[in-house]
């Protein structure tokens, strides 16, 4: 295996890495069950409008502290994948994930290293990513690469400051936010999510034409928002959810045009609450990436 392939690899799978945890977070449902904000009392007569009750939703949501979650990604061409384990988000976003790349050129790339799946460990300060054998026998024997997210923040054009701002601040109610900023939300009935009674609403958005004062969001909440995502190159992007009987979401659906090509993300949650315990993998078998981008030529 060339070292430039080594070089490629580490590159792709910080954006991979960091965009599957943001995709499975920022569309990640909420409020657990001890939570009071987002309980049945919030229901009945009170609720006027979806952006009522998203808005309940949007609460409830930001008190949340972890979940399992389960989800699948598709970036155009670029990668395929799935993941699963569990979040936290009370203090940055931390937890783990075992990630499978299923197509595109992170899967072949991937390949060429040994594997399609590797372990992701989440922290506040940086993401490591564990790989095979054969990576190690090319980084001087370390399995792990560690992403610190002020290096992410160096990788070319806008794309690094847009995954070390996620990674950092990102709360899991962001899809509720999408719709709520869309300005045509609507409600579209009542169904079953895995056997689960929900709400399922839905909503387009316009990047070029944030919704200001019906999305009951904060001048500087809609900002940011418009900001990631025009650092993550969305344009237009369909958001929908399904919200339970205590107001937490357990389904949501992504779909959108990136400058890249199509994207879409569909995740679930469940276990809100769920204990989140995640470590820092040993220095003596972990690489850096900023080290790996200085001794590996350029590809």
């Amino acid at each position: 295996m060339k070292s430039t392939t080594v070089r490629r690899a580490t590159v792709s799978i910080a954006v991979a890495a960091a965009m599957t945890g943001v995709a499975a977070c920022s569309g990640s449902d909420s409020g657990k069950g001890s939570g009071g904000d987002g309980k049945a009392a919030d229901k009945g007569t009170t609720r006027v409008s979806p952006i009522a009750a998203l808005r309940s939703v949007e609460k409830s949501t930001d008190k949340a502290d972890s979940a399992k979650v389960e989800s699948t990604t598709t970036m155009g061409t670029m990668m395929s994948m799935k993941a699963d384990g569990a979040l936290g988000w009370a203090d940055g976003l931390t937890g783990n994930l075992t990630i499978t790349y299923t197509g595109g050129t992170m899967a072949d790339q991937m390949r060429q290293l040994g594997t399609t799946s590797m372990e992701a460990r989440y922290l506040p300060d940086a993401y490591y990513a564990k790989m095979g054998d054969k990576f190690a026998e090319q980084s001087g024997g370390k399995h792990w690469i560690k992403y610190a997210y002020d290096d992410l923040a160096d990788l070319a054009g806008g794309s690094g400051a847009y995954m070390k701002d996620q990674m950092q601040n990102t709360t899991p109610n962001q899809s509720v936010k999408l719709l709520l900023a869309s300005g045509d939300v609507k409600k579209v009935g009542e169904e079953k999510v895995r056997g689960e009674n929900t709400t399922h609403y839905s909503g387009t958005v316009d990047v070029a034409d944030l919704a200001g004062e019906s999305s009951n969001l904060t001048e500087d909440q809609l900002a940011d928002l418009k900001r990631q995502l025009e650092q993550a190159g969305v344009t237009t992007e369909t958001v929908d959810i399904w919200v339970n009987d205590e107001d937490l979401l357990v389904k949501k659906v992504e779909k959108g045009e990136l400058a890249t090509g199509s994207m879409s993300s569909t995740a679930y949650y469940s276990d809100y609450g769920v204990e989140v315990s995640t470590e820092e993998p040993a220095a003596s078998d972990t690489a850096d990436f900023k080290d790996l981008m200085q001794t590996q030529p350029a590809a």
